[in-house]
């Protein structure tokens, strides 16, 4: 027979909603087994009761045949409809024939016919054995093939149906007795009273862990029990009927018989593999209950179940607090779990679980409530979503911290989690090395101080510290710089630099409190064509070497997050990331001012993680102002985005080529308009030559005119002082205005 999927008694006592569901789909399979056992029932006892009605109807035959000479009219008629019931043709009461068969007469004419009495006679010898025959068939199908269907529907089935109410009362008595217990006052702490409750609590769980365990035992086995009750009545059904055709049919009762021997071997080996099956079970449940016994109490005692705190995952019941008003709140119990960096929960009866918070980079920590005890909180990354849960117990309270902790330091994504918790764990560091300051930072990139304490770098070199080395074996020194300091918080050279620039550029600039400028508005904001907004937190910042491969943002990605997990540095810092034209600008999200500004045309390197998509990373090229004269400083500003950090890199890529195109049209206009100007000038130069022809003519004109007799030249003297006094007055009147204006000014 092939393997047949059983309820996993072992997880009974956990009581996780997987473990329901499963438990709902044998459930289900039960209730198809009932009806179709039920349906399978009705036919068979048709086919009984349709062997009775044959047997008594060839009884009735053989005896009409053998009184065929002593009975009346009637009888023949009860002979038609006797044969015509084997048939399936009529079905008539036979009791009235028998009631009403002396008062009819004889047959006129056939009461001398002895060949045909004799006929009848040898048949109804014949019928008769066969009517005995039909008996014997009859008492086979009761015992072979009623007889199992029926021990399985009534004892089987009707079994599993009480111990699902069993079951169904325990549960609720179990959830009574927790609701009780979870509602014990922290201030008015009775001793009897905490007594009873857990008193409840052992005898309701214990009853139900005990319950469900003979529960799933007996849905386990009536998987096997199926397939017996199918099998056990048609074996019964064939081996009657075969029986019954054995005397006239040798050949093929022996045909029949291989295949049944074959079925019957089958159902032996299946109840075989019951048995031990149920053995088995049986043991099972033994060793569960002797093994299980401190676990049915809520507040097991520490020094017999120690605390785990090296796990990376971790799943059960906890009662988590909803807000009602203002001040009320209530108290709702579900199955919680932890899936990679997420909390889930689940209530009971749901398919799956739905996503509480994530746990990434949170904190948690216990937490007094006033009406509950083994509390404890959860606040997000950002601060904006917190919930407080409740535990059973202070052991579970305390895994369950340790368990977030270890979730939001991300040590669940190396290979070794439990391993590299459990070292965190032994070797936690005393306290967490603060970040050097820009200050600092700009000091030690002078050109005149040649190295750098030690002391200021945080955790760039992996491989000196076994915690980052178990989270990152790979270390490229010549991508990054040696003993660089990592930025965890938003100071950047970009910002002073411009401040500086801001304070050389004298009087002309008005800046606000919050270190922006008038001007940077209206540079970066509404002249841009390309305005794209995404939400990101600040990881870290790091001097880098190379800038020609990703590998260098690969490097200072994994220095970054290797820094923050040994550090135990978990805050983050959310900005809206502004991609334009001209700049990418760091955007405060409640009070809107800029926090940083990098021109776009230092951007030379943008990439995402390849696994993470989350994460993303620029180099920034820097001026030659810290180091040597001709040398560039590279720093890489790495984040991590609600986005795919591949499209905010599109977007920087875009904002590049539209940058570039602008570059090119404005160049091409400017060569334009110098075209222009070029023109413009020629042509002021030719009409000024124009003019310079124009004025000769004149010229020889008048001397041509000079020559004339001196009436024309005494017209000409008179033409000429009409000129001359025209002029005088007209210099008078220019002079007179330069006058009055110089007197108004």
């Amino acid at each position: 027979m092939p393997g047949i999927d059983k309820l996993p008694i072992e997880e009974a006592l956990e009581d996780s909603p997987q473990t329901r569901s499963l438990l709902g789909v044998f459930e289900e399979d039960a209730a198809a087994i009932s009806s179709y056992t039920s349906q399978l029932f009705h036919a068979m006892q048709r086919i009984y009761d349709a062997q009775n009605e044959l047997s008594a109807a060839t009884h009735l035959t053989s005896r009409l045949l053998k009184e065929y000479e002593k009975q009346v009219e009637p009888y023949g008629l009860r002979l038609i409809f006797a044969v015509g019931n084997l048939h399936g043709e009529c079905e008539p009461h036979l009791s009235f024939f028998t009631d009403s068969a002396l008062s009819f007469q004889r047959f006129p004419l056939g009461g001398d016919d002895e060949v045909m009495s004799s006929t009848l006679q040898q048949f109804a010898k014949v019928i008769d054995e066969l009517s005995s025959c039909h008996a014997v068939l009859s008492t086979q199908l009761a015992d072979a093939m009623m007889f199992p269907i029926t021990q399985f529907k009534e004892r089987d089935l009707k079994e599993i149906l009480t111990l699902k109410e069993v079951f169904q009362i325990a549960s609720s008595d179990h959830d009574i007795a927790i609701n009780r217990y979870s509602k014990l006052s922290k201030k008015r702490d009775n001793e009897k009273v905490r007594n009873e409750a857990t008193e409840d609590v052992y005898t309701s769980r214990k009853k139900q862990h005990q319950t469900m365990m003979h529960y799933f035992t007996a849905l386990n086995s009536l998987q096997y029990k199926k397939k017996i009750a199918l099998l056990e009545p048609l074996l019964g059904y064939m081996q009657a009927q075969i029986s019954f055709f054995k005397l006239g049919s040798e050949n093929l009762t022996q045909q029949w018989e291989d295949f049944l021997t074959n079925i019957g071997t089958s159902v032996q080996n299946v109840r075989r593999e019951m048995d031990n099956d149920v053995n088995v079970m049986q043991q099972t449940i033994q060793d569960l209950e002797q093994g299980s016994d401190l676990l049915y109490l809520p507040d097991p005692d520490p020094s017999k179940i120690p605390i785990n705190r090296n796990l990376t995952q971790k799943a059960g019941y906890l009662n988590t607090r909803n807000k009602t008003g203002l001040v009320s709140s209530s108290w709702e119990r579900q199955y919680f779990f932890t899936q990679g960096g997420n909390l889930m929960s689940q209530a009971r009866g749901d398919v799956a679980g739905g996503l509480v918070m994530d746990i990434d980079n949170c904190s948690v920590m216990a937490v007094d409530c006033e009406d509950r005890r083994f509390c404890f909180q959860i606040t997000s990354f950002d601060g904006k979503k917190v919930a407080i849960l409740q535990a059973d117990s202070r052991k579970d309270c305390e895994e369950w911290i340790a368990t977030i902790n270890n979730i939001s330091k991300r040590i669940y994504l190396s290979e070794n989690p439990e391993e590299i918790a459990a070292r965190v764990n032994q070797s936690a560091l005393e306290a967490v090395t603060p970040s050097p300051s820009f200050q600092q930072r700009h000091e030690s990139l002078r050109p005149g101080v040649q190295g750098r304490p030690k002391t200021s770098r945080t955790s760039s070199q992996g491989s000196d510290s076994p915690a980052l080395s178990s989270l990152s074996s790979l270390s490229l020194d010549s991508l990054v710089a040696s003993n660089t300091p990592i930025q965890f918080d938003i100071i950047s050279p970009v910002s002073e630099e411009t401040g500086s620039q801001a304070k050389t550029t004298g009087q002309g600039g008005r800046t606000n409190p919050f270190g922006e400028s008038g001007d940077s508005q209206s540079e970066d904001g509404s002249d841009s064509i390309l305005h794209q907004l995404y939400i990101v937190r600040f990881l870290g910042s790091m001097e880098v070497r190379a800038t020609d491969s990703s590998d260098v943002i690969y490097e200072t990605m994994r220095q970054i997050l290797a820094a923050r997990a040994i550090h135990n540095i978990f805050r983050m810092t959310e900005s809206h990331l502004l991609v334009t034209c001209d700049c990418l600008k760091l955007i405060d999200p409640q009070t809107q001012v800029t926090r940083l500004r990098f021109p776009l045309s230092s951007v030379v390197l943008c990439a995402s993680h390849q696994e993470n998509k989350r994460l993303f990373g620029f180099v920034l090229q820097m001026g030659g102002g810290g180091r040597a004269e001709g040398q560039l400083g590279s720093i890489c500003y790495i984040f991590e985005s609600n986005n795919d950090g591949e499209k905010i890199c599109d977007s920087v890529g875009l904002a590049k080529q539209i940058a570039f195109h602008s570059e090119m049209g404005r160049k091409a206009s400017e060569r334009q308009r110098e075209l222009v100007k070029a023109k413009e000038k020629q042509q002021e130069e030719l009409s000024k030559q124009k003019q310079i022809e124009k004025d000769l003519e004149e010229q020889s004109r008048l001397i041509a005119a000079s020559s004339r007799p001196n009436a024309a030249a005494t017209a000409s003297d008179k033409q000429f002082m009409v000129l001359s006094n025209s002029q005088s007055e007209d210099s008078d009147t220019g002079e007179d205005s330069r006058k009055k204006g110089e007197s108004e000014a």
